[in-house]
């Protein structure tokens, strides 16, 4: 069974940074793309940030310039860096990674942005 393990969340103020971490229990070569999503209290869940096969990324437009994702294959991790953090990017963080048979979600972790 595949398991993706986020950490990182937290409380920070406005203009804070974090970085998410997404730890899968094999190769992150085996997915054909791993991204960050969200859900905020209310909304449906967004796509945040995406890599593809081929190192492809992108963005949603809100985070753009913002924020990073990274991948860290020695290790199978996944990162999101989240600079000058604003209150509206309050949600639960999900890490996502996709194959050809299925979609793989991690636990979520929360990331409150708030004074």
């Amino acid at each position: 069974q595949v398991q993706l393990v986020e950490s990182g969340g937290g409380s920070v103020q406005p203009g804070g940074s974090l970085r998410l971490s997404c730890a899968a229990s094999r190769s992150i070569f085996t997915f054909n793309a791993m991204g960050w999503y969200r859900q905020a209290p209310g909304k449906e869940r967004e796509l945040v940030a995406v890599i593809s096969t081929g190192g492809r990324i992108n963005y949603a437009d809100s985070v753009k310039g913002r924020f990073t994702i990274s991948e860290d294959s020695a290790k199978n991790t996944l990162y999101l860096q989240m600079n000058s953090l604003k209150p509206e990017d309050t949600a639960v963080y999900y890490c996502k990674g996709t194959t050809v048979f299925t979609d793989y979600w991690g636990q979520g972790t929360q990331v409150t942005v708030s004074s």
